[in-house]
This record gives structure tokens, sequence and C-alpha cells, in this order.
């Protein structure tokens, strides 16, 4: 697999937010979104095999697979069931275009899917038919910049009401007032959530 970094902290995103994790950053990916604070890991990468990312992961409860876009990795089917029988809770972060039928079917292995807003540029790029797949241990997150993106946000949680949970969350993770305060306003079932790792490190990376 081609891996940009791999490091341990906590999750800052998402459910399991606040959890030591391990994190597999996979190099590489599909999409440019506007706002992407991952930029980086674009590049080639070093090639690891699955066995030395498991390794990495002896004495962690809990693995996040990452990008870039994981599913771009030919080997990553084999990674997660690896890491999931080693009794691995896992979090693969997806960006929402690619077909997620295919990934194991776990009670261990959450999937944390994006839909892409407009002000991220590659909305249309989505494919909806992922929505259906989710279950009620995964998750379905959207990143809010503007007015427009909360509209479309809401448009299709009502198009396709996903059986997931479902989060929002601020452009940059931090300004989290006028979000909370709109989804409140409308009465929406979701969760608004920070990026728990920036609050304490800043734009620092790897953490």
């Amino acid at each position: 697999m081609k891996i940009c970094e791999t490091f341990v902290s906590i999750q800052g995103e998402g459910l399991m937010m606040g959890a030591p994790t391990l994190f597999i950053r996979t190099s590489g990916c599909n999409l440019d979104c506007s706002w992407c604070d991952t930029k980086y890991a674009f590049g080639d990468g070093r090639e690891t095999d699955v066995a030395q990312l498991v390794e990495m992961a002896a004495g962690i409860s809990h693995v996040c697979v990452t990008g870039g876009e994981p599913m771009l990795q030919e080997e990553l089917p084999e990674l997660l069931e690896a890491l999931i029988s080693e009794g691995k809770h896992v979090v693969l972060e997806t960006n929402g275009s690619m077909d997620v039928s295919r990934l194991p079917k776990d009670r261990n292995l959450m999937i944390s899917m994006d839909i892409k807003c407009p002000s991220s540029g590659m909305s249309e790029r989505m494919l909806a038919s992922n929505i259906a797949v989710l279950g009620e241990k995964d998750q379905l997150k959207f990143i809010i910049g503007d007015d427009s993106d909360f509209e479309f946000a809401t448009d299709v949680l009502r198009t396709y009401m996903p059986g997931t949970n479902v989060i929002f969350s601020p452009v940059g993770g931090m300004d989290l007032r006028p979000l909370a305060e709109e989804v409140l306003r409308r009465k929406l079932e979701v969760r608004v959530l920070p990026q728990l790792h920036k609050i304490i490190w800043g734009d620092r990376r790897s953490v």
C-alpha cells in the first residue's frame, strides 16, 4: 500500500472522538476539495505492506484508515480484514465518491463517509447510492462552509433519509456556534461536532 504517514493520536472527528487511535494515512486522492487540509497526502507515499501496518497497531484498540482516499488502494480490503481479525475497532474515512458496498461487513468496521457540499467544489462527484449502504454503526459527515452548503446538506437528508449517524461540522472544525444555532433552529436530528485535534493542537500536522 502507498502510505503517506502513520501516527498515534486521539480521534478528532466523529462518534469516536477522543479515543486513542493509530492513524494510517494512505497517499493519493481522486478529489481536490477547495478547503482540504491534507493536500500533503496527494503524493506517491511509501510502499508498506499490510503485515507491517497491522504490526504497528499492536497494543492499540482503535485504528483509523484515512487519506487522501484509502479506497484507491487495491490492498484496502485485505488491510481492513487483517485489522479486524486482530480485534481492532476500525474507522475507514472515505470521501463519498467511490462505491463503499465492496467493503467488509463487520460490526468492528465503521464507515465514516463524507458528502461533499458545494463549497468543496466536489459535490457533483458524490455517489449517492453509497448512502443506503451505511448502517447504524456508521457515520455520514457534511463539512459546512456557508448557507448554500447547509441547504445542500439538508436537501440530501430530506431526499435520501439516511439510516445512519449524521454529523455536521464547520469548515476548519472550530467555529461551531453559527452552525449549532441553525441546526437547533431547524430542529434537525444531526450532531454538530468540532475537530477536536485542532482545538488541542491547532493546524499542526500528524496529530
